[in-house]
């Protein structure tokens, strides 16, 4: 088991060293940083002078080791449009992002994991059809369109939500939070509907098809052979199987939610990481940018180490073949 954890630590590290080298890679070329941060009447002279006060004439690998470093020692540097540092600017920004990930997931996973196991069960009723085909034409409309709708819908004609904005929050230190006012959960309800009805479609579809698979295994088949009642082979033996791949899935999703919360915050205008980065795209705020991407990269291999340790523990034919 020790074994398996350092493995998977020194993949995880490999990982985030080739996202940081991509992540400042491509963001040296999308635009010259000096000439958003200066107007017209700056000199040539003091565009140079800042230039090389930022570090941006030294050689690509300088930078990109002195980017690394940085990183390592948890200073991630300041923004080029307004000299925030870009840690304060992301733990700022974080709170809303990881609320409106966390509540759009578990609208997906309480939504989902049922119906997966309903259209499961009843494969041919009329309320699994209905279900499938509902879910179907929902993952293809893309999510702006979804989110423009539920504006136009609840917040224009019905006028019961909000249409932007997090609405009111409570300070807990650091932290600024939506969920412990009324205010908050009414302008969260839009946008974690649009961005949880993707993750919703495939944690249905997914519970639906290892359902069905599980069903068919013969150790399904001799528990009913034995006589077990039909309740507990479905719910204890078959869901319980069902669960193990969905897991993996699930922490996934968590992070997908989170890196692709980016449209989301824009239709809804939500103050969250996702917002941030389109602005600093805006701006041509390259260290903004390049943070950004390597954090979500470590979301990422953050759930994705937690997942494989989580699935390890759940499935003892894994503890087996690693101990091999």
């Amino acid at each position: 088991m020790v074994g398996y954890v350092l493995k998977r630590l020194v993949q995880s590290v490999f990982v985030m060293l080739a996202v940081a080298f991509l992540a400042f890679s491509l963001f040296k070329f999308v635009g010259d940083p000096i000439s958003q941060m200066t107007g017209v009447e700056t000199s040539l002279e003091d565009q140079e002078r800042l230039r090389e006060e930022l570090g941006l004439n030294d050689p690509f690998f300088v930078q990109f080791a002195r980017f690394t470093g940085d990183m390592l020692r948890g200073d991630f540097g300041f923004s080029f449009r307004t000299r925030e540092p870009i840690g304060e600017m992301l733990l700022t920004r974080l709170p809303a992002t990881l609320e409106l990930g966390t509540v759009a997931l578990l609208i997906s996973l309480i939504v989902g994991i049922p119906a997966g196991i309903y259209t499961a069960l009843r494969p041919r009723g009329l309320v699994s059809q209905s279900i499938l085909i509902g879910t179907l034409i929902g993952v293809s409309i893309p999510t702006f369109v979804i989110g423009i709708l539920l504006i136009f819908l609840f917040g224009v004609q019905l006028g019961w939500l909000p249409t932007y904005g997090r609405g009111g929050t409570v300070e807990i230190g650091w932290w600024r939070s939506s969920l412990f006012t009324a205010d908050g959960w009414r302008a969260l309800v839009l946008p974690a509907l649009t961005l949880g009805l993707f993750q919703l479609t495939l944690t249905m579809r997914l519970v639906r098809a290892q359902m069905m698979e599980v069903m068919r295994t013969d150790h399904i088949r001799f528990a009913i052979a034995r006589g077990v009642p039909w309740r507990s082979i479905r719910y204890r033996h078959a869901l319980s199987n069902t669960m193990i791949p969905v897991i993996t899935i699930i922490g996934l999703q968590f992070g997908g939610v989170i890196a692709f919360s980016i449209v989301t915050e824009s239709v809804f205008q939500w103050p969250g990481m996702g917002l941030l980065f389109l602005e600093s795209i805006r701006f041509v705020d390259i260290p903004v940018m390049s943070v950004y991407l390597v954090v979500i990269a470590f979301f990422f291999v953050l759930i994705n180490l937690l997942v494989d340790l989580l699935y390890v523990v759940i499935d003892p034919r894994l503890r087996v073949r690693e101990s091999v």
